[in-house]
């Protein structure tokens, strides 16, 4: 080992911060010493009655050790350790209480800080002070005050040697802050992580951030991919008869600025659940549903997609989350079959009193998507929302047709 390493961590920045930790300790453990020293003055007098004294101490303690066992406390000591020893310790879970395992192993750390934290700073102004005062008295500063004095087997005279011990003393207290800060920081994780419901809660927490994440995805997959291949599509169609058909192209433009309004309004949806006002409620635009589908078959239409509708009952009865499934589903149906499919289209929607079943079939147009293992994110999004409703679905070719049967339970949906 070079010297240069030998005293890296005597400069090093986090041994300073932790340092600080430690004496931060030192600080909060004043008003228990100050305490300690007054009952044992309490104590000492025997013109106070000892029961009286007992009652007082015993009250005391109990006042102490309160502190302790608070779980502001251990947010407080989880933010210090965060700051300071560089501990990426999770915060506490928001309106979660401690259960004992955690607060003892938390009052467990407290009490070791607040100890370790005393005698760091007794030995910040005992020894700091001695080791400067030998080193000075070399250059002939504050001489004057060590020559008369013994310091075990040194006196005054031994000017060399009362360098060389308050050097090891500097050494020795930088690394003794130093081992006792890594120790304290290898130890947080131990005294201060979290408990099992608190890694759940953490658990449960992420995972309804990534089913919000993946429901945000499919709105914006499903609405604004399906407005972008009409739009396409449109576009196309009108290039292709410019000159021989204008006033189709006039209908595919005005289908066009219907699908970029739309596909403007859904966007706008989306956002709005990820932004929140400052009255703290959410700016939402309504969300499509089986009321909007035959507007939603007449785009499709405008594309040059043959649709054939059936629907059997009243939409009015479905729950809004599965109707606005269901819609989204038909929407990717929909979608998929302009955009990768050829023939007519036939789309069958039963609204039974305990499940919404739908279906989609159309010729197969390109050979890759044979494969229904090879789906893309919108098959996926089509697989969460069944899923999510806890319903069944089937997707991939079936004879010539390309296949899309869904069962969307509602009984108990809210």
């Amino acid at each position: 080992m070079t010297l240069r390493a030998a005293l890296a961590p005597l400069v090093a920045g986090t041994t300073w911060r932790r340092g600080v930790f430690l004496l931060l300790g030192g600080v909060l453990a004043l008003p228990y010493g100050v305490l300690a020293a007054t009952f044992a003055q309490l104590l000492a007098d025997s013109s106070i009655p000892r029961p009286l004294v007992y009652a007082v101490l015993v009250v005391a303690v109990l006042i102490a050790v309160v502190p302790l066992l608070l779980d502001g406390s251990r947010a407080l000591e989880i933010a210090a350790v965060r700051a300071l020893l560089g501990v990426d310790l999770p915060e506490p879970a928001p309106g979660h209480q401690g259960d004992r395992e955690t607060r003892l192993r938390s009052a467990l750390w407290i009490a070791t800080h607040l100890i370790v934290g005393a005698l760091v700073m007794v030995a910040l102004f005992s020894a700091l002070p001695m080791a400067l005062a030998f080193i000075a008295q070399q250059f002939g500063i504050g001489a004057e005050l060590t020559r008369q004095e013994r310091f075990g087997p040194l006196d005054g005279r031994d000017s060399g040697w009362l360098t060389l011990t308050g050097v090891l003393l500097l050494v020795g207290l930088g690394y003794a802050v130093a081992g006792l800060g890594a120790l304290a920081a290898s130890m947080a994780p131990v005294l201060l992580g979290p408990a099992q419901a608190e890694r759940i809660a953490a658990l449960e927490a992420r995972a309804t951030r990534l089913a919000e994440r993946n429901r945000l995805a499919r709105e914006l997959h499903d609405s604004v991919g399906h407005a972008l291949t009409v739009a396409t599509l449109q576009a196309g169609a009108a290039r292709e008869v410019l000159d021989t058909d204008p006033e189709f192209v006039r209908r595919a433009l005005i289908a066009i600025e219907e699908a970029g309004r739309t596909a403007m309004d859904e966007l706008d949806h989306v956002l709005g659940l990820l932004r929140e006002t400052g009255g703290g409620r959410r700016s939402v635009a309504p969300q499509r549903t089986l009321a909007d589908l035959d507007r939603l078959v007449t785009d499709a239409r405008s594309t040059g997609l043959a649709v054939h509708a059936q629907r059997a009952g009243d939409p009015a009865r479905v729950p809004p989350a599965v109707s606005r499934e269901g819609y989204r589903i038909v929407q990717e149906g929909l979608t998929n079959a302009a955009r990768y499919g050829h023939g007519p289209v036939t789309l069958r929607l039963d609204l039974h009193p305990d499940a919404l079943e739908l279906e989609l079939a159309n010729a197969v147009g390109r050979p890759a998507r044979a494969d229904p293992g090879r789906g893309g994110r919108g098959l996926d999004g089509m697989r969460e929302r069944v899923l999510l409703l806890g319903g069944r679905l089937t997707v991939g070719p079936d004879g010539d047709r390309w296949l899309i049967r869904a069962r969307l339970p509602y009984e108990g949906t809210r």
